[in-house]
């Protein structure tokens, strides 16, 4: 791999994957020559889909750019970096709760490698109210979420139960 290839990481539990998500990724590729989104395990968080069903989601979602790969981790987020040569850490922020919460993240991450720079990036405004709980909320109750992510998803979210 070329040494000066910018490799940035989108970490997260994507339970599941959003147009916000998706939006996040396309944008990022102009920071970065590499995208891992990486699909945290993140068992405290009682995903509703499986990490396997959740990399699959974003797979069929982003088909069409090579520059982006996705991969399964459980390991610290600095770790996962070192091991994929990775400097840059891509976070999405909606909201001033979410900016305190991954200042912090940030802040011990680079405490923990300080090779690694955290970058910021707000969803484009049509995404900005999106979250993953929002949508699994709306599902469980027969809400349309069709606007709010890909049809693989959609598909996925229509067979959990009420």
């Amino acid at each position: 791999m070329n040494t000066t290839t910018r490799t940035a990481i989108y970490p997260g539990t994507f339970d599941p994957v959003t147009f916000g998500h998706l939006d996040i990724m396309r944008r990022a590729l102009g920071l970065c020559d590499r995208l891992i989104v990486a699909v945290a395990l993140n068992p405290e968080k009682n995903p509703v889909f499986s990490i396997d069903d959740r990399v699959r989601f974003i797979k069929e979602s982003i088909h069409d750019l090579e520059a982006i790969e996705m991969l399964p981790f459980d390991t610290l987020l600095t770790v996962f970096a070192e091991l994929h040569k990775a400097n840059i850490i891509i976070k999405g922020l909606r909201a001033v709760s979410d900016f305190e919460y991954e200042l912090q993240m940030g802040l011990m991450n680079r405490n923990l490698n300080e090779t690694l720079e955290t970058v910021f990036m707000i969803p484009s405004q049509e995404y900005s109210f999106l979250s993953s709980s929002f949508v699994k909320e709306i599902a469980r109750h027969g809400g349309d979420v069709s606007k709010m992510v890909p049809r693989c998803v959609e598909e996925g979210l229509s067979k959990i139960s009420p």
